[in-house]
């Protein structure tokens, strides 16, 4: 089985390949989150594991966009608590170096630590784990990352500062992405779902109250604009509820009333 992921040995996306698909798994890295989805279109992976929202920095909205543009499916959800380290080489101190590197959702949400060495440049890089191993590798002195403990051992790399995370509860919910929709043999209490809604006034007010008369529970909601047609939207939304035929009637309704719903999937709540 192949599963692909953004990043390398000692990533947060392959920590939850091999939690989620057992240490058996055959995991192919890509540099960025297209590559995955495109090697699950294609085939050359079996699965995709893709991070979707974190607790602190919110929704990663591009990631929802590939999902939709490659026609993909969520098998499952999988959320993991993030530990943000500082590291560098061994036998380096925080005050000496000049710069640290880092995916950008890791920067942000160790802001405020950083906040106190006002001399530390922060620089924006592909993953975590990739800037870990570059340090190693090349022996970059004044260079810090912000990475796992496991990128720290893997890399041989010395960790300055742990769990540096602004807000220490913070997890990253990753979807498993698929090419087909299967079968599942459980009932589903959660979707994924894309709805593209009318140009008319009012709708997204009634379409919400629709919902919620249905037991729909919403967990989120984004808006992206709708490239060939000026002024309208679509909303990419996750939503939990008790009862699936209720749901089902819902989705119904949505696309004789409102627009077109596009189902990314349907699964199991693992919050």
């Amino acid at each position: 089985m192949k599963i692909a992921i953004q990043g390398i040995p000692g990533s947060f996306h392959h920590q939850v390949a091999l939690d989620y698909f057992g240490p058996d798994a055959e995991i192919v890295s890509y540099r960025i989150f297209e590559e995955v989805a495109k090697s699950v279109r294609l085939g050359n992976a079996d699965f995709g594991v893709m991070a979707i929202e974190n607790s602190i920095a919110g929704a990663i909205l591009p990631n929802y966009e590939l999902i939709d543009r490659y026609e993909l499916f969520v098998k499952d959800e999988y959320y993991l608590p993030i530990s943000h380290n500082l590291m560098a080489l061994k036998g380096q101190k925080i005050e000496a170096l000049s710069e640290v590197r880092s995916h950008p959702m890791a920067l942000l949400q160790c802001k405020k630590f950083f906040s106190q060495f006002p001399n530390i440049k922060m620089m924006d890089d592909v993953d975590t784990a990739s800037v870990a191993k570059r340090i190693a590798e090349e022996q970059l002195a004044g260079v810090g990352a912000i990475a796992s403990k496991a990128a720290a051992e893997i890399y041989g790399l010395e960790i300055l500062a742990s769990d540096i995370q602004t807000v220490q509860n913070n997890f990253t919910r990753f979807i498993i992405l698929q090419d087909t929709r299967s079968k599942s043999d459980f009932t589903p209490n959660k979707a994924s779902l894309k709805i593209t809604v009318n140009n008319e006034k009012g709708v997204l007010a009634k379409l919400l109250t629709l919902m919620s008369e249905r037991g729909l529970d919403l967990s989120k909601i984004q808006s992206i604009p709708v490239m060939e047609k000026p002024w309208e939207y679509s909303f990419f939304i996750d939503t939990q509820f008790e009862d699936y035929g209720q749901y089902q009637q819902a989705i119904s309704e949505i696309n004789k009333r409102f627009g077109e719903v596009t189902v990314f999937g349907e699964y199991l709540n693992r919050k």
